[in-house]
């Protein structure tokens, strides 16, 4: 333990060591203007998703960057517009009542191509992480009731994704005024693995299960592998595979 804070102490000095030689140096190697960089996405406030950037210069055209993505859990967005395109009326039913939520956290590199760092095209291969949360308070089925017959009950669903990706970010950003740039993420294509699981919690009847197993397993959920485990306290899907998704923004970027 002592020689792990040893060596702990003396990379503590080398950090602060290195960070004033930057310091010292930074007029130099940095364009004039502040090192720090704040981008807001106006384009993920139509999806109710609320997304932050931090950049620091690090270089004459190199930047580092840590993003938050989150999206407080709600109605899906833009549902009504889903109307239209799903002719099945029962599966627009169950979106209507799910409520989902998402968080992610990117840290990135840049590389600027323009007159200075924060400027002109770049590109940023980056690392994601992020959690999507369901909640679907009646998913609904039909069973064989012994002495009813054909029965419609409903079970409470809810779950979670993990996923874990990278990728590279092509973008550009232009000046408008001395503080503030126009940022553009054009398109961010990133893979990776995801992680999760579908739960509902209910005493169930030997029938129930029956009905509500073929159910889960008659979802399709593409590339992604599924278990679902049914017994007479409730129900378990885990889902593990890979995943893929992109990224693209427009932004206005606070420099200070």
């Amino acid at each position: 333990m002592k020689k792990h804070l040893t060596k702990l102490f003396y990379l503590a000095l080398i950090v602060l060591f290195s960070q004033n030689v930057y310091a010292q140096t930074d007029s130099l190697s940095v364009n004039k203007g502040g090192k720090n960089l704040i981008n807001v996405s106006l384009t993920s406030l139509l999806l109710n998703n609320f997304s932050f950037t931090y950049e620091r210069a690090v270089a004459k055209k190199i930047s580092v960057g840590l993003g938050l993505r989150f999206m407080p859990e709600g109605q899906v967005p833009f549902l009504n517009k889903f109307e239209a395109i799903i002719d099945d009326e029962d599966t627009f039913d169950k979106l209507k009542d799910l409520k989902t939520g998402n968080i992610a956290i990117t840290p990135e590199v840049k590389f600027y191509f323009g007159k200075g760092v924060f400027r002109g095209f770049y590109i940023a291969p980056f690392a994601r992480y992020a959690k999507y949360t369901a909640d679907l308070p009646t998913f609904e089925y039909e069973y064989d009731h012994p002495v009813d017959g054909p029965t419609t009950t409903t079970i409470p669903l809810n779950g979670e994704l993990k996923t874990l990706t990278g990728g590279v970010l092509f973008g550009a950003q232009w000046k408008l005024s001395k503080l503030v740039y126009l940022n553009w993420s054009i398109l961010g294509p990133q893979y990776g693995t995801s992680k999760g699981f579908l739960k509902g919690t209910k005493t169930l009847s030997a029938e129930e299960q029956d009905a509500l197993r073929d159910e889960l397993e008659d979802l399709e959920l593409p590339i992604v592998e599924t278990t679902t485990t049914v017994n007479s306290s409730g129900a378990r899907m885990d889902i593990k595979g890979p995943w893929a998704s992109a990224r693209a923004s427009v932004g206005l970027s606070f420099r200070f």
